[in-house]
């Protein structure tokens, strides 16, 4: 009875411990399962997000390059658009330039004897007539001159008187004839002896008779001008080489062009320019009187001249200037063009910002002649393509911020 009691008991405690395991085991073979279709849930959902996010991606490669702008954005930005066609353009080059001052008309003045100045009556900017008074010098050099010239000047005098006395005793018959010609012979070269001090005076600038002290040396404008340069005070001492005044008359004006080696062809002698002042409206014509034969050994550009007139002034020197010229050909037909403030430089490359929906797209072109206001499109458009002209550099810098935007 006792052992049959403890068999079942122990029968009992088995079964329970059998029934624990199944639900174990039911339980963990669950949660696997739960598990799993959790993880697949996951990835199915990864794998759509990757797959929008790629089509996205393909999107936007897809509009890779237009800079967006609707129609009100292009109206207030003032961008007009034009059309890509055959322009007449004619054969013209934008050149730079400077004012300069008409070196045929520029004089350097100077001493030419060495002394120290008395007056300087002459100022900086000052309109001067030729001839008028510039300043005085005193000069011991010129005071020597001077009386070299006077005492040649007294002999001379005497010699006449003793050559016309010698010559009347010889025609009476009372001296002999070699006394007439001895006379005769000093007064000749007396005579050149006063015609050498009076020409080295006149070299000078000097007048042979002095008007007050044989020292006394005037400094003269050659010609009529302005005084653009002064170096000269009272009571310094000058050397007979400085520079003591620039006069130049600027009535009429150089305008120095610099020209690149491939305009060379259209920058001839006697053909039309105008000059535009970079800073100023003032606008005038005129037309090439030099060109350079030589180009520059480091710029490799020639230099040629217009001669401006200059009345009121206003062609200063130093004055930076754009000149056009027009060759005298006339250009010819360009099969396609684009206004020239279309053309747009990016990365160092020509484009045009052509209309696309919605926006823009900057087109890569090969340009070829142009007048500053056509350039000739030897590739990259089309005849009839719209394209922005005024206002696109508006455009080119809101490709700039998105371009910028991107690579951050």
């Amino acid at each position: 009875m006792k052992l049959s009691s403890i068999d079942r008991k122990q029968g009992g405690a088995i079964a329970a411990v059998l029934i624990m395991g199944a639900l174990l085991a039911a339980l963990i073979l669950f949660s696997g399962k739960s598990s799993f279709s959790a993880d697949k849930e996951e990835t199915a959902t990864a794998d759509s997000e990757g797959k929008q996010e790629s089509e996205k991606q393909h999107a936007n490669q897809e509009d890779d390059g237009k800079i967006h702008f609707t129609d009100a954005q292009i109206r207030d930005a003032g961008i007009s658009l034009e059309k890509a066609g055959p322009v007449r353009i004619s054969n013209t080059a934008q050149l730079a330039g400077e004012i300069r001052f008409n070196e045929d008309r520029t004089a350097h003045v100077v001493p030419r004897l060495a002394g120290v100045v008395e007056s300087a009556p002459a100022n900086l900017g000052q309109q001067v007539k030729k001839g008028q008074l510039l300043a005085v010098i005193a000069s011991t050099q010129l005071s020597e001159m001077r009386s070299e010239l006077l005492s040649a000047q007294k002999r001379q005098a005497l010699a006449q008187l003793t050559y016309e006395r010698e010559k009347k005793l010889w025609q009476d018959k009372i001296s002999a004839e070699q006394d007439y010609l001895q006379a005769q012979q000093n007064l000749r070269e007396i005579d050149i002896a006063v015609q050498n001090a009076r020409q080295k005076l006149n070299a000078l600038g000097a007048p042979g008779a002095a008007t007050g002290a044989l020292s006394r040396y005037e400094l003269r404008a050659p010609f009529d001008g302005m005084i653009v340069e002064k170096h000269i005070a009272l009571g310094e001492a000058v050397k007979e080489d400085a520079n003591v005044f620039t006069i130049s008359d600027l009535s009429i004006v150089w305008a120095e062009i610099i020209v690149p080696a491939r305009d060379l062809e259209i920058v001839r002698v006697g053909e039309k320019a105008t000059i535009r002042a970079a800073s100023l409206s003032s606008v005038a014509g005129g037309r090439i009187s030099y060109v350079g034969s030589m180009l520059g050994e480091q710029t490799r550009t020639a230099k040629a001249r217009v001669t401006l007139d200059n009345p009121g002034m206003a062609w200063r020197p130093g004055l930076f200037v754009n000149v056009e010229l027009v060759s005298g050909d006339g250009g010819g037909e360009a099969t396609l063009a684009v206004l020239s403030e279309a053309v747009q430089t990016i990365n160092d490359k020509p484009v045009v910002f052509t209309k696309v929906d919605g926006g823009f797209a900057a087109q890569a072109v090969a340009t070829g002649r142009s007048d500053g206001k056509y350039t000739e499109i030897l590739k990259g458009l089309q005849v009839g393509t719209p394209y922005a002209a005024a206002g696109s550099f508006v455009i080119k810098a809101e490709q700039g911020k998105d371009s910028a935007e991107h690579a951050h």
